[in-house]
């Protein structure tokens, strides 16, 4: 009886499950609207009292999403905001055929042509809100895009982003994401 080594064994492995056994290329997220770790731009800053911006969503892309994706969800939430952080954007039910969103996909009806629906912030609006931080430290803010297992979260438009949150994280096969920066 021949003997095997880890080695071998990994090898037959690989021969007999064929070339897919390999690795593929992570998922990975960019944007035109954004730069990991650089500042958010006034186009996607939010409208409103103190803070001047376009309010508009930002240009996302992503590729290389895990096997058995059925479709997609994307958040932005501010980490740094006080108590449980702040919701800026949760989005479900993006087609899995869909690798991109136009910069203002929220507010210009992308999303909706989609079939997506988008939450409610914690601005208490649906769809997208911009960063718009108190005046002093500049904060983190997280964008995600999930690949999901499902084509139906059974959300609705307008539920709370923690509720969106919750659903993603029941359906998630792989996530991608970017931090960006904003202070005032």
């Amino acid at each position: 009886m021949p003997s095997f080594t880890c080695a071998m064994l990994g090898l037959a492995l690989v021969a007999a499950n064929g070339p897919h056994a390999l690795a593929e290329g992570a998922f990975a997220l960019t944007s035109a609207s954004f730069r990991s770790g650089g500042t958010v731009d006034a186009a996607q800053v939010f409208n409103q009292d103190d803070c001047k911006g376009g309010n508009r969503s930002p240009q996302l892309t992503w590729r290389d999403a895990p096997p058995g994706t059925r479709s997609f969800a994307v958040t932005m939430f501010d980490q740094d905001a006080p108590g449980r952080g702040w919701w800026h954007w949760a989005v479900a039910g993006i087609p899995a055929t869909v690798g991109s969103l136009p910069e203002n996909a929220s507010s210009s009806g992308f999303l909706k042509k989609l079939g997506a629906v988008e939450a409610r912030n914690d601005f208490d609006i649906d769809g997208y809100g911009g960063p718009c931080p108190p005046p002093g430290k500049p904060h983190r803010y997280v964008i995600t895009v999930y690949a999901l297992n499902t084509a139906d979260l059974r959300l609705a438009q307008g539920r709370p982003a923690l509720m969106f949150d919750h659903e993603i994280g029941t359906a998630t096969l792989g996530s991608a994401r970017m931090i960006v920066n904003y202070g005032r």
